[in-house]
């Protein structure tokens, strides 16, 4: 009885199917030669085992894998967290694949960027009324203490700002008239490195001390002929400048200060900075001249005439010692960078306006200088190259004074046109303030 041909080709397979059970292998494409999915189901041939044919095939079948995936043959498993070690193998916890370095590196650049171009607001962030604030450029008519609270000079008044909670307090109102006849006025106001005691200059020729926490005098100091147009504190020693021409230092430890007189300047001393370890102290004249002393001796160690102009503009770099910064007037306009220690010049630029003041950050390599005729702007520049990295304007006015955040990170500016304008120019410094300013916020202050 013929079979039809349907039943034939059944029984062939039939015949295939136990031929390969008997066998025991089959044939499994590998993926470089099939469109297959390389996650197919190994057959087994029982429960639990595989036969010695399908194990060699999967073994040929992950190192095909391998090499098609990492271009090298397959030490260990392939779903594993990173590629083969083709280098000796690491430190447990490391992990150097290629793209966790370029991951890596990417970081490291973008951070950098950040550093290089943070972002400075080119508007301040408050701006307060300054009346009757006597246009001069010799006076230092602004300082703010360690312990937050600014102390303005406007006319005959000084006036105490507490930044951190907003409160304004009037210390004094000046009484009396000068040599000339002029209403008695503030020059100048410095306070003590630690706080709480704040000395104010007068035309009259006096130092005023006060307790600005008892809104009480201490003394008053008499020791010049003249205006008393800048001072600088160094520990107990209050240096004082005058108008006629003499840098007066007080020991004011005593009931009656004693005093040294350095003699050098032919002219008006207007500015005055005692270097952070307290051993130099930098004074500049409207004779043109910058002195560095000692503070044993009475001869200035370092004279310097580069400057054709009055010199008011000194700052002591916070992160390199024997390093001052220097600024002329109208006819210099050249901000400078010396070795205290041997007098060189290390750098200078043409600013292109007179200088009025100068103040370093107190983190980063840089510096930020105040200026009047004919740009009335604020300057950031870079320590190493003095090349100018942002450049603030708003004032009207000459920029005469500078005063600088306990915490370093804002700066006020005091300007002829009768304002104070508060910017957010540098980093924070690293080191703990003494002050809680929650998130930089000030109040509204209008001096009147």
């Amino acid at each position: 009885m013929e079979c039809s041909s349907d039943t034939r080709v059944a029984r062939r397979e039939s015949s295939q199917s136990s031929s390969d059970a008997q066998s025991g292998c089959r044939f499994i494409p590998l993926r470089k030669h099939s469109g297959r999915d390389c996650g197919s189901t190994i057959e087994r041939t029982s429960v639990g085992q595989v036969s010695s044919s399908e194990e060699r095939t999967r073994k040929e079948f992950s190192q095909v894998l391998a090499e098609e995936l990492f271009d090298t043959p397959l030490q260990s498993k392939v779903l594993k967290f990173g590629r083969p070690p083709l280098q000796p193998v690491t430190p447990v916890g490391t992990f150097q694949t290629n793209l966790r370095a370029s991951y890596l590196t990417n970081c490291t650049a973008a951070a950098a960027g950040r550093r290089t171009q943070r972002y400075i607001s080119q508007s301040p962030e408050r701006i307060l009324d300054a009346p009757e604030l006597v246009n001069d450029f010799y006076l230092n008519l602004l300082d703010w203490s360690c312990d937050n609270i600014l102390a303005v000079g406007l006319g005959a008044g000084v006036y105490l700002w507490n930044a951190s909670n907003g409160n304004i307090q009037e210390l004094v109102q000046l009484k009396g008239v000068d040599s000339t006849g002029a209403a008695n006025c503030v020059t100048s106001l410095s306070w003590a490195r630690h706080g709480g005691t704040l000395a104010v200059g007068t035309s009259t020729a006096e130092i005023q001390l006060w307790d600005t926490k008892h809104l009480a005098p201490v003394r008053t100091i008499k020791s010049h002929g003249a205006r008393v147009s800048s001072m600088s504190w160094n520990e107990t020693c209050l240096s004082s400048g005058g108008r006629d021409s003499l840098i007066v230092n007080h020991d004011v430890r005593s009931a009656t200060p004693t005093c040294a007189l350095l003699k050098s300047h032919r002219s008006e001393v207007c500015g005055l900075a005692w270097s952070p370890d307290g051993t130099q102290l930098a004074s500049g004249g409207n004779d043109n001249m910058l002195y560095i002393w000692d503070v044993t001796h009475r001869v200035p160690r370092i004279s310097l005439d580069a400057h054709s102009a009055a010199v008011k503009a000194l700052a002591w770099c916070p992160f390199a010692r024997n390093v001052l910064a220097s600024g002329g007037g109208t006819a210099d306009r050249t901000l400078r960078l010396w070795d205290a220690n041997t007098g060189t010049l290390t750098n200078s630029v043409d600013t292109r306006s007179q200088v009025c003041a100068v103040l370093w950050s107190q983190r980063d390599k840089e510096l930020l200088s105040s200026h009047g005729f004919s740009d009335n702007q604020l300057v950031l520049w870079r320590y190493s190259s003095l090349a100018p990295i942002a450049e603030l304007t708003g004032h009207t006015d000459r920029v005469l004074n500078l005063a600088q955040s306990p915490d370093g990170a804002t700066v006020v500016s005091l300007a002829a046109d009768e304002t104070l304008r508060f910017w957010r120019v540098f980093r924070p410094s690293l080191q703990p303030s003494q002050d809680n300013r929650a998130n930089g916020i000030y109040s509204i202050l209008n001096i009147r």
